[in-house]
């Protein structure tokens, strides 16, 4: 069975589709961007390090929603508008991974990918998939 996962921790999605979905042991997070979860509002112009750290912020709160962990991500997908941004954002990244798997636990994949993104305020967009076992 297929279930909706939804949470104010996160924006309401804008368009037509789920927060994430879960199935089984599997959690899909919808992509996520820099914005309020309360108000719906982008944050950080200009600043990709603080817009990283929300979107994330933003997965993780789907993420327990659904159940789940950072720990039990498999795969981030991140979007950037601009090569350039890479570094600072893997920056931001890491120290959330690493503040969110203790004790050195396995990464999770992922893949970065350059593209332009649906609100021109956005300078990153991040979805994850979980196993939550």
């Amino acid at each position: 069975m297929k279930t909706e996962v939804r949470t104010d921790g996160a924006p309401a999605p804008a368009w037509v589709f789920s927060q994430g979905v879960r199935k089984g042991p599997l959690l899909q997070v919808s992509g996520q961007g820099p914005q309020d979860p309360a108000t719906g509002a982008y944050l950080y112009p200009g600043d990709v390090k603080a817009q990283t750290l929300r979107t994330l912020e933003n997965v993780r709160a789907v993420l327990e929603a659904g159940g789940a962990t950072v720990e039990d991500v498999l795969m981030f997908r991140v979007y950037l508008t601009d090569r350039a941004d890479f570094a600072a954002m893997n920056e931001v990244y890491g120290e959330f991974i690493d503040r969110h798997l203790p004790d050195g636990g396995v990464k999770p994949c992922r893949t970065t990918v350059f593209v332009t993104l649906p609100h021109e305020a956005m300078l990153v967009e991040i979805d994850a998939q979980a196993y939550i076992g």
